[in-house]
């Protein structure tokens, strides 16, 4: 989930088209978190193949990656790697809560409470070595490139971004700032008309761009290493946070005392491991990478794929292949809305 910083972080909206000839790196992880968890059947039964495997992600890289690509849009999926230490205790946190909601999806399932069966789905999603093996390979077949991250695949793009190989990072986490990203994109795999959990109500999803300058100007900060701070302050994946202190309480403590040792101590508080977590943000192993190439779509590799081994509709998949490939008329901004609504309808 990363660190809460909404509420203190200008946002401007964007549209695909203002993304057009730019190249994103996208946290693969987090991408395909959300396709499993939005792309699911009304009881939030996930997409399956005829033999019982996951294919949900599988329908969010297709369909949403050709709607950027054919906006000419040039995505780049970063990998994680090893996880830090630190982060165990948020990682088993989060497997426990994701046992215990598929537990109750279950349950919810059984009595026919639909509503509450989807709810539930969506957050027992669980990522698969299965799962991010076969994104690896659809990826490929799509000609996007894919890069292994040394550790945390949302630091490596926002190196990347930070580099200029990229345009921006692409995350929901606001981590990628902490991480050193000049830009970046958020909603860029869930935009659109999407249903308000609970309820019979929709609302509209926009693209949002967050830029690091602009996000320490707003604050009055100075240097990046404030805003990790105040994330340190909050808490962040690799550390609990201060009791009662959220995004603005935080700031205020960081704007008066200049940093976060200064903060600590006008609160007569400790943080255990501090240095570690700020090391992670703003020193954390990356790679360099070169050669980055866009090819043209293995359309036979992806078909096979796709409808043969994993049971997809062939006309779908084709049909998807022929718009990017122009053998159809290019999709207007409407109907580009529309196939970005209906991803969690693909079978």
């Amino acid at each position: 989930m990363g660190v809460n910083l909404s509420g203190i972080v200008p946002v401007e909206n964007l549209s695909l088209e203002d993304l057009r000839g730019k190249v994103v790196a996208i946290d693969a992880y987090n991408a395909i978190y959300q396709f499993l968890s939005t792309i699911r059947g009304p009881d939030g039964t996930p997409l399956k193949d005829a033999t019982g495997r996951v294919t949900s992600h599988l329908a969010g890289l297709l369909y949403r990656n050709i709607n950027l690509l054919e906006a000419d849009i040039r995505p780049i999926y970063v990998f994680d790697g090893v996880p830090h230490e630190l982060k165990s205790q948020t990682l088993a946190e989060r497997s426990e809560r994701r046992t215990r909601a598929h537990q109750e999806w279950k349950e919810a399932v059984s009595e026919g409470d639909i509503e509450r069966a989807r709810c539930k789905a969506t957050q027992s999603s669980r990522m698969t070595n299965e799962i991010a093996e076969s994104s690896r390979i659809l990826l490929t077949y799509l000609g996007i490139p894919v890069v292994q991250a040394p550790e945390e695949g949302e630091a490596q793009a926002a190196y990347m971004a930070s580099r200029g190989d990229a345009w921006a990072a692409s995350s929901q986490d606001f981590d990628s700032l902490l991480f050193g990203a000049p830009r970046l994109v958020r909603n860029l795999n869930i935009s659109g008309r999407r249903k308000l959990p609970g309820s019979n109500g929709y609302r509209n999803i926009s693209i949002e761009l967050i830029e690091l300058p602009k996000v320490l100007e707003h604050n009055g900060l100075m240097i990046r290493e404030q805003l990790v701070d105040l994330a340190i302050l909050i808490g962040t994946d690799y550390n609990p946070g201060i009791r009662g202190i959220g995004p603005k309480k935080g700031l205020k403590l960081i704007q008066q005392h200049g940093d976060l040792q200064g903060a600590l101590r006008a609160l007569g508080e400790s943080i255990p491991q501090a240095e570690c977590v700020q090391d992670i943000f703003l020193r954390s192993e990356k790679t360099d990478v070169t050669g980055l190439e866009w090819r043209k779509p293995d359309r036979e590799h992806i078909v096979d794929y796709l409808a043969r081994d994993h049971g997809f509709s062939e006309n779908r998949v084709t049909s998807a292949l022929d718009r990017l490939e122009g053998k159809r008329k290019p999709a207007k901004k409407a109907e580009l809305s529309s196939s970005q609504v209906s991803l969690d309808r693909w079978a």
